[in-house]
């Protein structure tokens, strides 16, 4: 009876014991749900953050492309285009928000646009749509999560020297008779000297803008790169 009644007790006794670890384990497993449920609301930020500032940074693309081709098309100077210097780039900020929304996030403050050796950058700053929720870790019911990312556009391309242009040949001065001057210098029915075309070089390929119509060869991912960049 003794042993048996030493038996019951020990039993007893190890109830608490295993109840307390069941306990400590289910906690340790909603601490561990919270935390990834954190990071997924994080992951969704980032997301978000970089969907936002490549669109910026496209668009801004897109407006280079066109104000390049247009100068050409026009026969105006045209090589700051090229270089990435001539964009609308708060215009282009404005492509930022709805692609932050499409992705569950809001931009924070403005979209930041910086020069420096790059010929833009776009940084935007997110925060989650929605919180992390209720869970274990106090706070998290209504903690939402940021994120920030920066893309770069960066010009492909660099323009050709102009050709060297040959000298124009001598001719002799018209001849005179007793009737009166000779025949015009200009020759009859010459066409008139068009715009030129621009070759420029992209990647170690020559590209070549024809001033006629423009826009057909030449794609933005020609003639720039959009990046996402470290440290944002």
């Amino acid at each position: 009876m003794g042993r048996a009644h030493r038996g019951g007790r020990d039993r007893g006794q190890a109830f608490p014991i295993y109840l307390t670890a069941i306990t400590a384990l289910l906690f340790l497993a909603l601490a561990f749900f919270a935390v990834g449920r954190a990071g997924a609301t994080k992951n969704g930020a980032q997301t978000a953050a970089d969907a936002a500032a490549l669109a910026a940074a496209q668009t801004y693309r897109d407006q280079l492309r066109t104000g390049l081709l247009t100068a050409v098309g026009a026969g105006g100077p045209w090589a700051d285009w090229l270089a990435g210097r001539l964009g609308d780039p708060e215009a282009a900020c404005g492509r930022a928000e709805p692609y932050a929304q499409a992705n569950g996030a809001n931009v924070q403050g403005r979209c930041v646009v910086s020069g420096g050796p790059l010929p833009a950058s776009f940084t935007v700053t997110v925060e989650s749509a929605a919180a992390v929720g209720k869970s274990v870790v106090p706070g998290t019911e209504s903690r939402h999560a940021t994120a920030t990312a920066r893309a770069v556009v960066e010009p492909r391309c660099w323009a050709l020297p102009p050709a060297p242009s040959s000298p124009p040949a001598s001719s002799a001065p018209p001849s005179s008779s007793p009737g009166g001057p000779g025949p015009s210098a200009s020759p009859s029915g010459g066409a008139a000297e068009g715009k030129p075309a621009v070759e420029i070089v992209c990647d170690g390929e020559t590209v070549r803008i024809e001033p006629g119509r423009p826009g057909a060869p030449v794609r933005a991912a020609t003639l720039f790169t959009v990046r996402l960049a470290d440290g944002a």
